[in-house]
C-alpha cells in the first residue's frame, strides 16, 4: 500500500520550523560538521609556508624545528665531501684538503651548486647532517669551532638568514682519506597550487 500525504499533513510540516523538526542532538551534530568543514577549508591558506623555530635569544645558526606543509617539493641530497685545496700537498693527505674550516667552506660551496641544479637555494635547506672526523692536529677531536665558523657564512647570515635543523657528530673515519667533513642536506620548497584543467574531448 502506498502512503499518500494529505493536504493537512503537508501544511503541518510546512508550518514547522527547523528547531521543531530536528532534535537538539542532531542539530549539535550538524553544527559540528559545519564547523569542521570551515576549519578544513581554511587550513590550506594557513599552511602554505615552511616554518622555522630558532633558538630563543641566540644567533647560533640552527633551528630547533622546521615545519614543512603538504604542498612542498622535498629533495634529499647525498653526502658531499671537499675538493682538493692544495694540489701541491701529498695526495690523500689532510694538507691536500685543508683543515675543518677549509673543508666545510668547500663542501658548502659544492652543495650550493648542487642545490641550484635542482632549482633550490641555500635558503631552501631544511635539514643538515654533518659527519666529522677527528683532526690529528687537535688530538683526534673534531673541530666544532672550525665547522661553525664556515657554516655561519652560509646559514643564519645577513645575506641568507634561514636556518635549517642540524645534527653534527664525530665518526671514526670518513670514506675519503684526508677528509674531515661530510655534509648531507635536505631541501624543500612550497609548490604553488595549479588549477586543474578539464581534458579535451
Amino acid at each position: 500500500m502506498k502512503s499518500v500525504a494529505t493536504p493537512h499533513a503537508r501544511s503541518k510540516w510546512a508550518n514547522m520550523n527547523l528547531e521543531e523538526i530536528v532534535s537538539p542532538s542532531i542539530r549539535r551534530i550538524l553544527i559540528g560538521m559545519a564547523l569542521s568543514a570551515l576549519q578544513l577549508a581554511s587550513m590550506p591558506s594557513l599552511a602554505q609556508e615552511i616554518t622555522r623555530t630558532g633558538i630563543p635569544g641566540s644567533t647560533f645558526p640552527i633551528s630547533l624545528a622546521v615545519g614543512v606543509p603538504a604542498n612542498t617539493r622535498i629533495t634529499f641530497f647525498s653526502g658531499t665531501l671537499a675538493q682538493v685545496s692544495n694540489p701541491d700537498a701529498p695526495k690523500d693527505s689532510y694538507e691536500a684538503y685543508g683543515d675543518t674550516n677549509t673543508q666545510t667552506l668547500s663542501v658548502l660551496k659544492r652543495i650550493e651548486q648542487l642545490l641550484a641544479k635542482e632549482g633550490y637555494g641555500l635558503g631552501d635547506v631544511v635539514k643538515v647532517n654533518v659527519f666529522m672526523a677527528g683532526d690529528p692536529k687537535l688530538g683526534g677531536k673534531m673541530d666544532f669551532a672550525g665547522l661553525n665558523a664556515a657554516y655561519s657564512q652560509f646559514f643564519g647570515s645577513p645575506t641568507q638568514p634561514n636556518k635549517p635543523v642540524r645534527t653534527a657528530l664525530q665518526v671514526a673515519a670518513l670514506p675519503m682519506p684526508g677528509a674531515l667533513v661530510e655534509i648531507e642536506v635536505t631541501a624543500a620548497k612550497v609548490v604553488a597550487a595549479t588549477a586543474k584543467t578539464k581534458p579535451k574531448k
